[in-house]
């Protein structure tokens, strides 16, 4: 007899970043993989769910815009038209980290999404400077991404649930192990992360 177990986690991930940089327009790529020509301005909170098959088992995966609470990942979104909005992006990120924390007390794992790559011409400068600029903000790392044309788009979504799941199987053993009784010893110690 063979036991099938499905496992199915519910991520939610924050979108972010300064007004007309992209984020909704991401949002409706990654999710619905299309792009809408017309601009229309987000106000208040957008929710998208994109369900993935992950290894034969199928990941729910919600995203989220503008709300700070039980987040486990983020996608932090900058302009590479609009250079301005990359330092607006360090605010963010330390805005992120000063509101959200995993139930381990580390900050959420974040991406930089280097939006509307189609409307510049191969920047090899911000390419020298985005893996510096991460290492010192604290970033996972860094995609340049156009939601128009849709490159990097599916990679940068599936590098941050990489590291999602890599994180929660990681919580989630740990917590399984606090939750076993230990009868060769009399005190049992708690870690976290």
């Amino acid at each position: 007899m063979t036991i099938s177990v499905c496992t199915e986690c519910l991520f939610e991930v924050l979108v972010i970043g300064e007004r007309g940089v992209g984020k909704t327009s991401f949002i409706t790529r990654y999710v619905n993989m299309r792009f809408k020509e017309e601009y229309t301005a987000s106000i208040g909170v957008d929710f998208a769910l994109k369900t993935i098959e992950w290894d034969n088992k199928t990941v729910g995966h919600t995203m989220s815009r503008v709300y700070y609470k039980e987040d486990t990942g983020a996608f932090v979104v900058f302009d590479t038209t609009k250079m301005e909005t990359l330092e607006a992006a360090s605010q963010w990120k330390h805005d992120l980290d000063s509101k959200v924390r995993l139930a381990c007390g580390s900050p959420v794992p974040a991406v930089l999404l280097a939006n509307k790559c189609d409307q510049t011409e191969g920047n090899k400068e911000l390419s020298s400077l985005m893996d510096n600029y991460c290492k010192e903000k604290g970033f996972l790392g860094w995609f340049e991404t156009s939601a128009k044309d849709n490159p990097n788009v599916d990679e940068a979504g599936a590098f941050l649930m990489e590291n999602m799941l890599r994180i929660d199987r990681g919580l989630s053993s740990r917590d399984n192990e606090k939750d076993r009784i230990n009868t060769s010893q009399s005190k049992a110690t708690f870690k976290c992360c």
